[in-house]
């Protein structure tokens, strides 16, 4: 195999525990001093992770993103695609608040380069192009595909980096609408857990004692008994890890009702993991206005809140 321009694999079990480096070498042909840069440089990505430690041993099932190479280009930049619909709840001169479907992609990645929530941006906003990652110029933090409601997006390059900075400082206050499957045994509480990549199945996150710090806050605001035992939660995330509510609400045995990955069971009742970013607050990086922005739960959600008593 050789590695071009953001070229993928998934470790297999002959390369599993060797050192990064290696591996790298084995799949690309490239010499050893020549991967050992690479990674240095931040170039090698592992199950979405940039990866400098050129020594990390792999696990069977990673999957590693490689390239480009210093003397090769990198992936084209995702084009503009004025058919991709979504709303715009919030826009000035410096930043947009986006009101994002279930079932849209946030940026172009593995598999998916076309029709995603970027791809709509850059057609109304085409400046957008220079601002952040070329890959996913002017996103500030993510949903997840079946995930709906708001996010924050930079138009300017000083926007988006003081948006990246207020995040980091917990200064976006984030507040979700969850369905979850289980009788909260408290009114409120606080998940304080660390998250990392789960080492059974590689492309789960899961609470693992070497994660990153992570937590959330919940409030119980209703309660079901039938078809079964459920609760709606209004949670907060203080830190934004990847699955963050999915994973912690599971590790308290809260699953979120629809989720298929880490609820453990289909009930039925939901097409999706319930899960719906109903505000978002901040303070607008360039102005100093304070921005709360809220969005209805969508028609899917309400559907599912109504069959249960």
């Amino acid at each position: 195999m050789t590695a071009g321009p953001g070229a993928e694999m998934r470790v297999p079990a002959a390369l599993a525990g060797e050192r990064i480096d290696r591996v790298v070498a084995v799949v690309s042909g490239r010499p050893r001093s020549a991967v050992r840069d690479m990674i240095l440089a931040g170039s090698v990505r592992r199950n979405g992770e940039v990866e400098t430690a050129p020594k990390a041993r792999v696990s069977i099932g990673d999957l590693l993103e490689i390239g480009p190479w210093p003397d090769e280009p990198g992936p084209e930049p995702p084009s503009a695609d004025p058919t991709v619909a979504f709303e715009v709840v919030h826009q000035d001169p410096h930043l947009v608040v986006v009101d994002k479907p279930v079932g849209l992609v946030v940026h172009p990645g593995a598999g998916r380069r076309h029709g995603t929530l970027v791809n709509g941006l850059l057609a109304r906003y085409p400046e957008m192009a220079a601002v952040g990652e070329s890959d996913r110029p002017g996103i500030v933090h993510r949903l997840d595909r079946d995930t709906s409601g708001l996010l924050v997006v930079g138009r300017t390059t000083q926007a988006h980096e003081r948006l990246v900075a207020a995040l980091a400082a917990r200064q976006v206050d984030r507040r979700y609408d969850v369905l979850v499957v289980g009788e909260p045994g408290s009114s409120s509480g606080l998940v304080d857990a660390p998250i990392g990549r789960s080492r059974r199945v590689r492309t789960r996150m899961a609470v693992t004692a070497d994660g990153r710090e992570a937590r959330t806050r919940y409030e119980v605001v209703e309660t079901f008994g039938q078809p079964l035992a459920t609760a709606l939660l209004s949670c907060r995330l203080e830190t934004g890890r990847t699955h963050q509510i999915r994973v912690h609400l599971a590790s308290i045995g809260l699953p979120v009702l629809g989720d298929r990955v880490y609820g453990r069971r289909d009930t039925g009742l939901a097409p999706r993991p319930m899960l719906h970013a109903a505000e978002l607050a901040f303070v607008h990086p360039v102005t100093g206005e304070d921005l709360r922005l809220t969005s209805p739960r969508p028609a899917d959600f309400e559907v599912v809140l109504a069959s249960l008593s």
